[in-house]
């Protein structure tokens, strides 16, 4: 992508542990564009929140070893120092952690993690940044933000709690958001003001947004592209409606058919992907998704490419050796009847 804000290529991060050498990521390329929300899905233990943190910077300890770029504007940040990554964290990149009640300084009022944050990369005074901090509590939507500015974290909801995570991580304008599992533990009425807030905030300051998330139906609602992710690897990569209506990987028929549908008769038992994710010390040979397949056969040993095959779609790629004529007859629905989007969006 020409126009990248971040690009990343070739990501491996691996860590040495007692049961051996766990390849979290292996191998990851994706491109980031200014105002786009990328998504990035799959199940516990896939190499999500891995590869988001290793962008950060914080995943660095003496057993864990790093290969490939992410390049940020021109700057490399997988060999970046401490110090260089230090400008760039909070100001340039941000992250909205998964937990805010441990990602919160319990013992300090939310008010002054927030002033720390502005006044450590823009420096200014002590009132200034106090009322740029009353600003953000108030468009994250916290009621009574300038009384609220001194409370500490507990004497917050999990939502606001989230908000406030979500005003600290914007308040020195970043122009990357990571979203780490945003909505978890959330009930269905918080989560869609947590997701709105987070579209009015990217249409206010033009931020690219990486989502990492399981939450197919959180996806459908805010992403524009999406990357599957199975046991450290990208398995397919698409547009939301490239996705959701034309899925060319079984993980991802996996993953969609294991939503159940409101316009669809209730089933008696729900759908599932069988087996379990594979231990990332000790991976299958070949396609990691190879022991869950139904459609394995002996193609499937040697690792397939991750690129595209679908005729006039070359940003739809995917990792699997079946032709495009037998993924459709293998594939239990036909294209359309998976996606959870909008018809109005599902391609001719």
């Amino acid at each position: 992508m020409a126009d990248a804000l971040l690009s990343v290529e070739d990501l491996r991060v691996s860590f040495a542990t007692e049961e051996g050498v766990v390849e979290a990521v292996d191998g990851v390329s994706f491109d980031l564009a200014a105002g786009e929300v990328l998504a990035v899905v799959g199940e516990s233990g896939s190499g999500k929140s891995v590869t988001a943190m290793t962008l950060m910077g914080l995943t660095r300890s003496p057993n864990a070893r790093f290969e490939g770029t992410a390049q940020y504007k021109g700057t490399e940040l997988i060999g970046a120092s401490e110090d260089e990554l230090r400008r760039v964290r909070g100001a340039e990149i941000a992250m909205i952690f998964q937990d805010p009640m441990t990602s919160l300084n319990p013992v300090q009022r939310i008010g002054k993690q927030i002033v720390e944050q502005i006044q450590e990369h823009e420096g200014l005074p002590d009132q200034q940044a106090r009322e740029r901090t009353v600003e953000l509590l108030e468009r994250v939507g916290i009621p009574r933000a300038r009384e609220r500015v001194d409370n500490y974290p507990h004497e917050f909801s999990g939502g606001m709690r989230q908000r406030v995570m979500i005003a600290l991580a914007l308040s020195c304008n970043p122009s990357v958001l990571i979203a780490d599992e945003p909505t978890t533990a959330l009930d269905v009425t918080i989560q869609a003001q947590i997701l709105q807030r987070m579209r009015d905030l990217r249409e206010e300051t033009g931020a690219a947004v990486i989502l990492v998330t399981h939450d197919l139906g959180v996806v459908a609602d805010i992403a524009d592209r999406i990357a599957v992710m199975y046991a450290g690897r990208i398995v397919e990569e698409g547009t939301l409606d490239q996705i959701f209506y034309d899925p060319q990987h079984p993980y991802t028929w996996g993953l969609l058919g294991s939503i159940t549908r409101v316009d669809k008769p209730r089933p008696a038992r729900l759908p599932a992907i069988a087996g379990l994710p594979p231990s990332l010390a000790n991976r299958p040979q070949g396609c990691h998704f190879r022991p869950r397949c139904p459609h394995e056969f002996s193609e499937c040993s040697k690792v397939p490419p991750l690129e595209a095959h679908v005729q006039g779609n070359p940003e739809h790629r995917d990792r699997c050796w079946l032709s495009v004529d037998e993924k459709l007859a293998k594939r239990e629905v036909l294209p359309g009847e998976i996606g959870l989007a909008s018809k109005e969006h599902a391609p001719a």
